[in-house]
C-alpha cells in the first residue's frame, strides 16, 4: 500500500477502505508517512469529504492510537457530554452534580482551556484543594460512590488526533467537517463512556458561525458515535451572545452554584435542563425527555444537585464551604462598571469580542504555558433585548489590573444598543438523533 495511492484515489471522490484509512493513521502517527502527503490528504478530505463509513473509520482508528479508558469497573450506563466551545459555557460545572443526583454515573475527563479562559479543570481548581488528578482505581471508586468525579486528561488518549489537529491549523483545513467530527468524537470515545450529549454551538460565539455548518457538524458526529456503537444524540444551541452572565473561572464556579440552587440565569439554566434531560434518558433513568427534565426540576427544586456538588467538590480534596460562601472562591481586586452611552435597548452582543475582553483581563491563556488568574473576569449586567438608559451599568469588569481601558473599548465596541427592541435568537436550535 502506498501513501500517493491513496492521496490520488480521495482526490478523486472514491471512497476509502477501512484498511487504507488504518494505513494512514497507523502510519503517520508512527512517523512513517510525511507531513507532506498528510498535508494533501487533508486537502483532499476537504474538497471531497468522506462517506459515513469512512469516518466512523477514521474515528476508530485514531480511537486505537492510543490509550482507552476502561470504565467497566463502573456500575451503569456512563454518560459523557461535549461542547464545541463558546463564551461562559459553565455547563459542565452544573450538569454534572446535577444528572449525578439523579444516579447517573458522570465519570468526566475535561481538559485546560485555550483562549477566553480556562477550562472545566482551570474553573474547578478555582476552588482551594481540589485535585483534577486521581489514579484510575480513585476515579473509578468515586464514581462508582458518587456517581461523579472530574479530572484532568492524562495518559496518551488519541496520538493520532494530536498530530492531526496541529497539522490541520496550518494548512487551512480545520473547517473540514470529517475531520472535525473524527477529532472530536475520537477523545469522546477513548474517554470510555457508554452514551455521549453534544452541545453543538452555532452563531458569533462558536467555532461553527453558519446554522447549517453546525447542523451537518452535528449529524456528523452523531453518525459517528452510533456508528462506532455509542448512544449519541446533539443538540444545538445558540452562541451569538454570551452564555449565562459570568465570564471567567471563579465567577463561573459561583454562577454554576448559583444555577444549582435554582437562581441562575435563564438561558443557562434552560441549557443545562435541555443537555441533562438527554443524559438522564440516555442512562435509562427516565422513560421520556420530559420525565426526565421534570426529575432534574425536582433535584434542583429539593437541594440534591447543590448537595451532589458539595460532595464532589469535598470528595476530590476542594474546600466545600464555598458552595454555601462563594466569596471564599478567588476576588479580583477592582470591580469597574461599564456603562451605557445612551438609552434603548440591546441589540447585539458579540460574544467573540467579550471572550477577548476577558482574556485581556488574564481569564484565558494564549499559550499552553500561560498563568490564568482565576479571579478575574466579566459579569454582564444587560443580556440582547433588555432595556438600558444612559449611565446604567451594562458590564461589571473584574480586574486585578489597574488600567482597564483597552478592555472598556473592546466591550463597548462588542455591545450595541438600538431604538427598536430586537428579535432574541432562539437558545435551542433543535436535536439531532438517530
Amino acid at each position: 500500500m502506498r501513501m500517493v495511492d491513496i492521496i490520488a484515489k480521495k482526490r478523486d471522490g472514491k471512497e476509502l477502505s477501512k484498511e487504507e484509512i488504518d494505513f494512514i493513521v497507523t502510519g503517520y502517527t508512527n512517523d512513517e508517512i510525511p507531513d507532506y502527503q498528510m498535508s494533501a490528504l487533508a486537502m483532499a478530505l476537504y474538497f471531497q469529504d468522506m462517506t459515513k463509513e469512512e469516518r466512523v473509520h477514521l474515528t476508530m482508528a485514531m480511537v486505537e492510537s492510543g490509550d482507552q479508558i476502561d470504565l467497566s469497573d463502573i456500575e451503569g450506563i456512563k454518560v459523557d457530554k461535549h461542547s464545541t466551545g463558546g463564551v461562559g459555557d459553565t455547563t459542565t460545572l452544573i450538569l454534572a452534580p446535577l444528572v449525578a443526583a439523579l444516579d447517573v454515573p458522570v465519570a468526566k475527563m475535561s481538559g485546560r482551556g485555550l483562549g477566553h479562559t480556562g477550562g472545566t479543570i482551570d474553573k474547578l481548581e478555582s476552588i482551594e484543594g481540589f485535585q483534577v488528578e486521581l489514579n484510575s482505581q480513585t476515579f473509578n471508586q468515586l464514581v462508582n460512590q458518587n456517581k461523579i468525579a472530574v479530572v484532568g486528561q492524562s495518559g496518551n488518549l488519541t496520538p493520532a488526533d494530536k498530530k492531526l489537529y496541529s497539522l490541520r491549523d496550518v494548512t487551512a483545513t480545520v473547517n473540514s467537517i470529517p475531520l472535525i467530527a473524527s477529532s472530536i468524537m475520537s477523545k469522546k470515545i477513548a474517554s470510555g463512556a457508554d452514551a455521549i450529549v453534544l452541545d453543538v454551538k452555532t452563531g458569533s460565539g462558536a467555532f461553527m458561525k453558519d446554522l447549517e455548518d453546525a447542523k451537518a457538524l452535528a449529524k456528523a458526529m452523531v453518525e459517528i458515535g452510533n456508528g462506532a456503537g455509542r448512544n449519541t444524540i446533539a443538540v444545538i444551541s445558540d452562541m451569538n451572545q454570551p452564555l449565562g452572565m459570568a465570564i471567567g473561572n471563579a465567577l463561573e464556579v459561583k454562577e454554576a452554584i448559583d444555577t444549582l440552587n435554582g437562581n441562575g440565569p435563564s438561558d443557562l439554566h434552560e441549557l443545562c435542563l435541555t443537555l441533562g434531560s438527554q443524559m438522564v434518558y440516555l442512562a435509562n433513568k427516565a422513560d421520556s425527555i420530559d420525565q426526565a427534565r421534570m426529575l432534574l426540576e425536582e433535584v434542583m427544586e429539593s437541594g440534591k444537585a447543590i448537595e451532589k456538588f458539595k460532595t464532589f467538590v469535598a470528595s476530590q480534596g476542594g474546600n466545600a464551604s464555598v458552595v454555601d460562601d462563594p466569596s471564599k472562591l478567588p476576588t479580583a481586586a477592582n470591580q469597574i462598571e461599564v456603562k451605557a452611552k445612551r438609552d434603548g435597548y440591546v441589540t447585539e452582543i458579540v460574544a467573540d469580542e467579550i471572550g477577548i475582553a476577558a482574556s485581556m483581563l488574564g481569564a484565558g491563556r494564549m499559550t499552553k504555558e500561560s498563568i490564568i488568574d482565576l479571579a478575574v473576569g466579566l459579569v454582564l449586567n444587560k443580556k440582547v433585548g433588555d432595556a438600558v438608559q444612559e449611565g446604567e451599568t451594562i458590564v461589571t469588569i473584574h480586574s486585578n489590573q489597574a488600567d482597564v481601558a483597552e478592555v472598556i473599548e473592546k466591550i463597548k465596541q462588542a455591545y450595541t444598543i438600538g431604538d427598536q427592541l430586537p428579535v432574541v435568537n432562539e437558545l435551542i436550535y433543535g436535536v439531532i438523533d438517530q
